[in-house]
């Protein structure tokens, strides 16, 4: 959650046109107000009696032994996985909730006539998507001029300029970037340059020598072989096999996860015009000219994996690109390509990896698509919001910011480990915390963009055309902070350090995060431990590098930094304990960020549940304590269930520990052991000593 709770990655920025915050139809307000009172009637909680679904318990577990499956072992045993899912909890319920509600309003546009532009686009976007029988007919021929361009390509240069145009032709490159901020002067765009190019979700897929990824790394070659066949590629497994070699010696060239995430090794940032001397024998000019952009300063987020990719760039077959390139524009296109070619793609990237048995229909993925940044996502997201957010969640919401931004600051105060000096910046960046709850004050436009009802991939580089020349026409300008990263009906939170804002999207403002009609407890341990969260990625061990105005400078004394680092170490070690699968651990490391946010935050949201009682006793319901109450519904949040493929790439892929493991943070937190009454004995007991207190 360094940038949210899931995983979101926001590599580049999208500077985007905006319009006025203008009311959605008459129609769609009448329905909004209508399922409001609906809900504000009901005044129930929507799980249980009080907001946690109490059935969902194994009170045969022992709380002490294993929180997560007290709290949701019932649940677990139970549920079984739908076919065309490799993970399904809380987040996933939520999401298909959100799926729903979207397709509603995609069917009530579809349905009608009476459109005005930014619903005619959407109309036709759907419907675009779910022509198969078009989609079939055309076959490659929406791809086949860059795959012409890719045969064609004769020289290094060509090459370079194929991965220049990413972007727009959907193909692979290992150098990519995208536009982002300046981490030094957040009111400046820059350029962010890494490595990327690999078709696996880690490098960790090619380099580890076990017999489970041995047997990856045989179906991956078949798999490439396979989509390879479809170009009419001639020895196409000979091909496939020269492609994995290049992918592991690019996967050899990349920093471990770990170390990608430090902001002290990512920071280097370079003029434009000096990039040929400190990065020599890559032709700059022509990959920024296939980009559009003209931003004079860059920054070079991985400086020795990029001298290494531009050296395989240059030593490497230029037909062993060429294929590279062929694949992985078959492979990223698939979704829009006939049937077959998307069955083939899914059987290794759903099945093989994830453990997925059968794709998810096609509304949905078509739904999916639509939702993002990058397409129609606000669009949509503006009559999402008018139907299904109300206001008072809203306040509410802001109520409980307020809340947990005055319980941090107490906490802060009473840090014995950091001294009065640093403890003034700590207190001037929480105050200056920008919270945005629900959707953007500024709705994106899309003027300018042309949609067609029978021309997917057309309508898929008309909106990447579209936002890349909105994008380049913004970057020598004041940074936008009206942005949004996120969509309205996207499930997920963020924090964003250049910014230093904490983003709420409005779908995850239902339960079990949040409900109006819970009990106080539940919503502390739900959404209050999720603000917590993202206000502690301002404070964990990377986001805790900028200051106040999202500058990248060391704000801390050098005693109160060790003292931290201490701390946050002694976290890393905690997770990596967790075996979910035999051999494979959590990556505390990697995933130190998030745990920072969810431990810190747990005790944020239960310091302001405190603080809203006055020095009250909350009520027993149903036989279950206030302080019971709260830490259920945190760990209900985190209840899931997954493949052990999809818990494998977590694992190597992920900046997050499973579900499973972040439900047991509780364990650092001394109210927990008084509520559940748990002992030295109990498997995940910590002798006081040893729980990490961090904020």
């Amino acid at each position: 959650m360094k940038k949210s709770l899931i995983a979101l990655s926001i590599t580049a920025v999208l500077l985007s046109a905006c319009g006025d915050n203008k009311p959605t139809s008459v129609a769609e307000t009448k329905t909004a107000k209508s399922e409001q009172s609906n809900t504000q009637a009901a005044q129930k909680a929507e799980l249980g009696s009080f907001g946690v679904d109490l059935s969902a318990r194994n009170e045969a577990v022992k709380p002490g032994d294993d929180f997560f499956m007290y709290a949701s072992g019932t649940w677990y045993d139970n549920y079984e996985m739908p076919a065309d899912k490799t993970r399904f909890g809380a987040f996933t319920a939520l999401a298909e909730r959100s799926e729903k509600q979207v397709k509603e309003i995609i069917d009530d546009v579809t349905s009608r006539s009476d459109l005005n532009a930014d619903e005619q686009m959407i109309a036709d976007f759907y419907n675009s998507y779910m022509d198969t029988e078009t989609i079939n007919k055309l076959g490659l021929s929406p791809i086949q001029a860059t795959l012409d361009e890719i045969a064609a390509a004769s020289s290094i240069k060509d090459i370079t300029k194929i991965f220049g145009a990413s972007w727009l032709n959907g193909t692979t490159s290992p150098i990519g970037g995208g536009m982002w901020f300046n981490r030094l002067d957040a009111d400046k765009y820059e350029m962010s340059i890494g490595a990327g190019g690999l078709g696996m979700p880690d490098r960790s897929y090619y380099l580890e020598e076990s017999e489970r990824f041995t047997k990856t790394r045989a179906a991956y070659v078949a798999h490439i072989a396979e989509m390879l066949a479809f170009a009419k590629v001639e020895n196409a497994e000979q091909k496939a096999q020269a492609i994995l070699a290049l992918e592991t010696k690019i996967a050899e060239g990349h920093w471990p996860r770990e170390k990608r995430r430090n902001r002290d090794l990512t920071l280097n940032q370079i003029k434009r015009t000096e990039l040929s001397s400190a990065y020599p024998n890559f032709d700059w000019e022509t990959y920024f000219s296939e980009t559009g952009y003209q931003v004079p300063q860059v920054n070079i987020s991985q400086p020795e994996p990029i001298k290494a990719m531009i050296a395989l760039l240059n030593n490497e077959d230029i037909n062993v690109w060429k294929d590279y390139m062929v694949y992985h524009t078959l492979k990223n296109n698939a979704s829009y390509l006939p049937e077959d070619v998307y069955a083939a793609n899914f059987k290794f990237y759903g099945t093989e990896l994830s453990g997925q048995i059968q794709a998810k229909p096609r509304w949905k993925r078509a739904v999916s698509q639509m939702s993002g940044t990058e397409s129609l996502g606000f669009a949509i997201g503006k009559v999402y919001v008018a139907r299904y957010f109300p206001e008072s969640s809203k306040q509410q919401m802001a109520d409980l910011v307020d809340n947990l931004r005055k319980a941090l600051g107490e906490r802060i105060t009473g840090l014995e480990w950091m001294s009065e000096e640093t403890k003034v910046n700590a207190q001037e960046k929480l105050a200056a915390f920008n919270p945005k709850i629900g959707y953007p004050d500024v709705w994106q436009s899309f003027d300018g963009l042309t949609i067609s009802s029978t021309d997917l991939m057309g309508n898929l580089q008309n909106l990447r055309k579209f936002f890349r020349k909105d994008s380049v026409a913004k970057e020598l300008e004041k940074t936008d902070r009206n942005r949004w990263g996120m969509t309205p009906q996207r499930v997920n939170a963020y924090y964003n350090s250049s910014f230093n804002e904490i983003v709420f999207p409005a779908a995850i403002l239902q339960p079990p995060f949040f409900d109006p009609n819970a009990d106080p407890a539940v919503n502390y341990g739900g959404i209050g431990a999720v603000i917590g969260h993202e206000m502690g990625h301002g404070f964990d061990d990377q986001g805790s590098k900028s200051d106040a105005k999202g500058v990248q400078r060391n704000w801390w004394t050098d005693q109160d930094r060790e003292a931290f680092d201490a701390k946050a170490d002694a976290l890393a070690a905690q997770y990596s304990q967790y075996e979910p699968i035999p051999g494979n651990f959590v990556n505390g490391r990697n995933s130190l960020g998030e745990n920072i946010g969810d431990v810190g935050g747990l005790a944020m949201a239960y310091h302001a549940y405190k603080l809203s009682l006055n020095g009250k006793e909350a009520p027993v319901i149903d036989g279950v304590t206030g302080d019971q109450r709260f830490f259920l519904a945190w760990a209900q949040v985190w209840k899931e269930k997954r493949t052990e493929k999809s818990m494998l790439s977590q694992l190597k892929g992920g900046t997050h520990a499973p579900g499973r493991f972040r439900a047991q943070a509780p364990r650092n937190h001394d109210a927990w052991y008084k509520a559940f009454d748990v002992k030295e004995g109990d498997e995940l007991y910590l002798a006081p000593e040893e729980r990490v207190r961090i904020w």
